[in-house]
């Protein structure tokens, strides 16, 4: 039996993979042969893209994701010390420098 052609769209709206989607589309379908004793009539068909999205739901929930968005800004600061460390260096290296040309200047 196909898919439907909007499994990877689901798959991905489900934050699941497209083969683990069609093993739950396979699943949908013999459950919904299973409870309408029918095959490709609506009813069929409503009850098989049903049970798929209940499938998905269950699927999704499951999953254990991190948020990445949070370890990616987190990564990003953490690349980024060295860089501030060192503009804070150079300013104050450069504050002290022009500080120091100043007296230097007014003692001569």
């Amino acid at each position: 039996m196909k898919s439907p052609k909007l499994l990877p769209w689901y798959a991905r709206k489900a934050g699941v993979s497209t083969e683990r989607a069609e093993v739950l589309w396979r699943k949908a379908v013999r459950k919904a042969t299973a409870e309408t004793g029918w095959v490709g009539n609506a009813e069929y068909w409503g009850a098989a893209m049903e049970n798929f999205r209940e499938l998905l739901d269950q699927e999704n929930s499951s999953l254990c994701t991190p948020n990445m968005a949070d370890v990616m800004r987190m990564q990003h600061r953490a690349m980024r010390l060295p860089l501030t460390i060192f503009e804070d260096l150079s300013a104050a290296t450069a504050a002290n420098w022009q500080r120091f040309c100043n007296t230097w200047h007014r003692a001569a």
